[in-house]
């Protein structure tokens, strides 16, 4: 999960450290290689005189960067004891990590400088750390863990970096159940939070099923880098994953007047969260906004959707106005019908009798029911002949022919008080 060029520069370094240690006693190196409780220094080994040589030559090279040169020198150094056998691999390994393509080989090397434990305490805790960096980044997970415990148990030091490598070396192996110790305790050990623990400690969750959990740390996520917008989002999409409606609604809210929705989908998302928390005019005026600044595409389909939830809201004429501008766009019968009829709500009976008629010469489904809601609107605009007309073409429909029936003498009798024969 985590790029495994982030451990080329330690590599890079704990190379050239090995030629200092050619001109500085160990003590000068480091004052604490292990703090474990009780430790006590041992005698400081040192590398032979002949091979000692050897490696110096090789040093000075490596120094010119004459780096082929130095590998070729400490190849042909023919050790006969175990600390300059190791300490020659360890110098090798170490300049052949910094090359591409040999990590394998600097890793056998490394691992044979480390295993027989002859090395210096500060030679062994740095090259038990740089097998266990360089294990990661050759995927060799099983044993990246393997090492980095032994430099924890070795040194007794607490590092948050080889914590955050371990839960990633667990991730990849998908054991996600182990990532979560490792990533709390470099949680805990980092001055300055590093958001990668966190992540792996959230998709740990999140691959397991473990939705709640995935929740709790992307709260602790968004708390602690709040200036991220992406976390703020995911945030609210997990709410939705476990129903919490009203807090997806809450956090998109937030990211949304911090600026941090300018995606269509996921103002869409937002739109419709405020509808199903039953704020159906909020979720409107976010719709007809973002289509009107070009964050949303101006369709027939979007300005429908705006349509629905202002007449949810009740504002009648606003959702007539969107299924008219919706209607233009498309040529749908039925956004013209639902224009007619919310404007036969409104009272606005000649802009109804427009629609509705709109309706009917574009081929509206089930025109029976147009005609229907013409004739009431015909009807309070005082036309009793057309109204009369569409009642009779209403009546030809089954499910409408009681009601219609109804109207029919009542329109009848409205037209003759008014002197008017139909």
């Amino acid at each position: 999960m985590l790029k495994s060029t982030l451990f080329k520069k330690s590599l890079v370094v704990a190379a050239l450290t090995l030629g200092s240690a050619l001109a500085l006693p160990a003590a000068a190196q480091s004052s604490a290689p292990v703090v474990c409780p009780g430790y006590e220094k041992g005698t400081t080994n040192l590398v032979g005189e002949r091979v000692g040589k050897k490696v110096q030559k090789a040093f000075e090279a490596y120094n010119e960067d004459l780096i082929d040169d130095a590998i070729t020198i400490l190849s042909e150094i023919d050790a006969k004891e175990d600390f300059d056998t190791a300490y020659v691999n360890r110098f090798l390994g170490n300049i052949l990590a910094t090359k591409d393509d040999m990590g394998q080989k600097a890793l056998k090397l490394l691992v044979s400088s480390v295993t027989p434990k002859v090395l210096n305490d500060l030679e062994h805790s740095q090259t038990l750390k740089l097998v266990a960096d360089l294990s990661l980044q050759e995927k060799e997970y099983k044993q990246a863990i393997k090492y980095y415990q032994e430099w924890l148990d070795f040194t007794c030091k607490e590092d948050p970096e080889v914590y955050l490598r371990m839960a990633n070396a667990y991730y990849e192996l998908k054991d996600y159940a182990s990532v979560i110790a490792p990533a709390d305790k470099s949680i805990a050990l980092y001055e300055k939070p590093n958001k990668n623990s966190y992540v792996l400690k959230l998709s740990a969750y999140y691959e397991r099923k473990m939705y709640k959990e995935t929740v709790a740390v992307a709260e602790d996520i968004v708390n602690t880098f709040p200036e991220e917008a992406k976390w703020w989002v995911q945030l609210g999409q997990f709410y939705l994953m476990i129903e919490d409606y009203k807090k997806s609604l809450s956090t998109l809210e937030v990211a949304y007047n911090q600026g941090f929705l300018d995606k269509p989908n996921l103002l869409k998302m937002l739109s419709q969260l405020y509808a199903t928390n039953n704020m159906p005019f909020k979720a409107a005026e976010v719709l007809s906004k973002n289509i009107a600044n070009g964050k949303i595409e101006k369709t027939a389909d979007n300005l429908a959707a705006v349509a629905n939830s202002y007449h949810q809201a009740m504002e009648y004429e606003s959702a007539a106005k969107f299924y008219q501008q919706a209607a233009e766009m498309s040529s749908d019968p039925e956004f013209y019908r639902k224009q007619g009829v919310l404007l036969l709500v409104a009272e606005d009976y000649k802009g109804a009798i427009t629609a509705l008629n709109n309706a009917l010469e574009r081929g509206v489904e089930d025109p029976a029911k147009v005609h229907f809601s013409l004739m009431e609107a015909n009807f309070y605009a005082g036309k009793f002949k057309q109204a009369y007309e569409h009642i009779k073409e209403a009546k030809k429909d089954k499910s409408l022919r009681r009601n219609a029936n109804a109207w029919e003498p009542y329109i009848k009798q409205k037209a003759k008080n008014r002197g008017i024969n139909i």
